[in-house]
């Protein structure tokens, strides 16, 4: 199993930036894929950005350039570094990670943009 802590979220104006934590209980060198999902009030839950096994990075079109996913080996964590946030990132955000075929979630952080 792959326990997984979010952290980071909170209230931001638009235009402000965040960045979101996510630690993992293993390393994330065994781990398959890990990254970030969003979930909008009355939406389903969507990829902002992840790492593939083949270690290259995907986004969502939406937050192309504004969002940057990075990660610290020796920490077992992953970031995502929010700049230009608008209020339509407004959003839980879930730290997600695929290990030995199966898929864990951690329990989310809430983002709020809004003035």
């Amino acid at each position: 199993q792959v326990h997984l802590v979010e952290s980071g979220g909170g209230l931001v104006q638009p235009g402000g930036s965040l960045r979101l934590s996510c630690a993992a209980s293993k390393s994330i060198f065994s781990i398959n894929n890990i990254g970030w999902y969003s979930q909008a009030p009355g939406k389903q839950r969507a990829l902002v950005s992840a790492f593939t096994s083949g270690g290259s990075t995907n986004y969502a079109d939406s937050v192309k350039g504004r969002f940057t996913i990075s990660r610290d080996n020796a920490k077992n964590t992953v970031y995502l570094q929010m700049n230009s946030l608008k209020p339509e990132d407004t959003a839980v955000y879930y730290c997600y990670a695929r290990y030995w075929g199966s898929g864990y979630w951690g329990q989310g952080t809430q983002v709020t943009v809004s003035s």
